[in-house]
């Protein structure tokens, strides 16, 4: 069997966004050595609705073909990407599983129509597939593309998800089965998905840490004023909020910056009263240096479940990047950080935590932070996953067999 001439990534995410995607940096950081085809977010008709609407982002044009669907994107690995976006589909999740799975079908044949011709014109004729947290569409999509091998690269618990779980669980088990390796975010991840395929390894989450960095860079632009706490990313039912409220109450001279979605609307209603928390819309990634450079500590509030057992977040190297000092939940396993990152499980424990890391600003633990993070970087990762792909070749392992249903 020959060599793979490409990577084809069919995301779950769009490539743009107003945050850090692990599939985006890794695709971004193996661009750098490889040819490299992402396929975005497949648009339903009411995604473009909603366009038409400007109730959402979406990229009318390119979804009506007004305008080219593929765009060369120069990153600044020195690499290039094409993003393509899909044509439209339909809405499928919200049926039930029979009709679902056969408009899926209908919806996957549409899409790798449209992605044979784009191979073409990009002479892409021997894939590595990476199939970003998408087995609804990977299952049927399994042998349509001449592919090498597929990679399942699982960055989440998919019978948690609420987004994904309802069909989502029904597929990962036989994709798992039939996939040539999976690739999870988290060694709790691993642990699970290699009860269904054995060649399960585990690539955790990286940090873009130039752009990160930059905030230690500005830190010195800090303002003489109450120190601030800050929480990067959706502020959703992953948050301890008793924990959070606890801390804002007991810290008045501490200001508490949440930047991100606010998703539930109790975090709105019960913090925003105190006049020492800010909530900060969320930005594109190259803002948020200057916003971490203001920042005195840095959080991870989350409660201890099974969805966040299974969790390596990607806020915790871009805080350390920045050189600030992080408390966390022990929500997970974070052995990785034993001695940088502090560790507390109560509201009290919480918020003494928090008190040690506001003064923990010496020269030389600035420096382990940053030090760790640049042993994590998105480029570290892509090298790790880069070893994945080298003993799938060593292997020569052929191709998944054909999806019969």
């Amino acid at each position: 069997m020959n060599n793979f001439d490409s990577i084809i990534c069919v995301g779950q995410t769009t490539w743009e966004g107003d945050f850090q995607k692990a599939v985006v940096q890794l695709m971004t950081e193996l661009s750098a050595r490889h040819r490299v085809l992402y396929v975005d977010y497949q648009f339903t008709l009411k995604d473009w609705l909603m366009g038409i609407l400007n109730r959402r982002p979406v990229p009318v044009r390119k979804l009506m073909r007004l305008s080219s669907p593929l765009t060369r994107k120069d990153v600044g690995t020195g690499g290039e990407v094409y993003v393509w976006t899909p044509p439209l589909i339909l809405p499928v999740n919200w049926l039930p599983a029979k009709p679902h799975d056969w408009l899926v079908r209908w919806n996957v044949r549409r899409v790798v129509k449209g992605l044979r011709r784009v191979m073409h014109q990009l002479n892409m004729t021997h894939p590595l597939i990476v199939n970003g947290l998408n087995p609804v569409f990977g299952l049927p999509m399994l042998n349509q593309l001449n592919e090498y091998a597929t990679i399942y690269y699982c960055f989440d618990e998919i019978t948690i998800a609420k987004w994904m779980s309802r069909h989502g669980s029904r597929y990962e088990p036989e994709y798992l089965q039939r996939v040539n390796a999976v690739v999870t975010t988290s060694e709790t991840l691993r642990r699970s998905k290699s009860l269904l395929q054995p060649k399960a390894y585990c690539v955790k989450n990286g940090v873009n840490f130039d752009l990160f960095n930059q905030a230690r860079q500005l830190a010195d632009v800090r303002p003489d004023s109450n120190p601030v706490v800050g929480y990067l990313g959706s502020a959703d039912d992953r948050i301890n909020l008793d924990l959070v409220e606890f801390c804002v109450q007991t810290m008045p001279d501490v200001t508490f910056q949440l930047v991100g979605e606010v998703h539930e609307q109790a975090i709105t209603l019960r913090l925003s009263r105190y006049p020492n928390v800010v909530f900060t819309p969320p930005r594109q990634p190259a803002d948020l240096p200057p916003l971490l450079a203001r920042m005195s500590a840095a959080m991870i509030p989350f409660v201890c479940n099974e969805h966040t057992y299974t969790i390596y977040p990607l806020k915790i190297n871009e805080y350390l990047a920045a050189g600030l000092p992080v408390v966390s939940t022990p929500f997970s396993i974070l052995n990785d950080f034993d001695g940088v990152v502090e560790l507390a499980a109560s509201p009290a424990d919480f918020a003494q935590a928090l008190r040690r890391a506001l003064a923990d600003t010496s020269v030389p633990r600035v420096e382990e932070r940053i030090s760790m993070a640049k042993n994590n970087s998105w480029k570290k990762r892509a090298e790790e996953f880069e070893v994945v792909i080298g003993q799938l070749v060593q292997d020569q392992i052929p191709a998944p067999i054909p999806v019969t249903h």
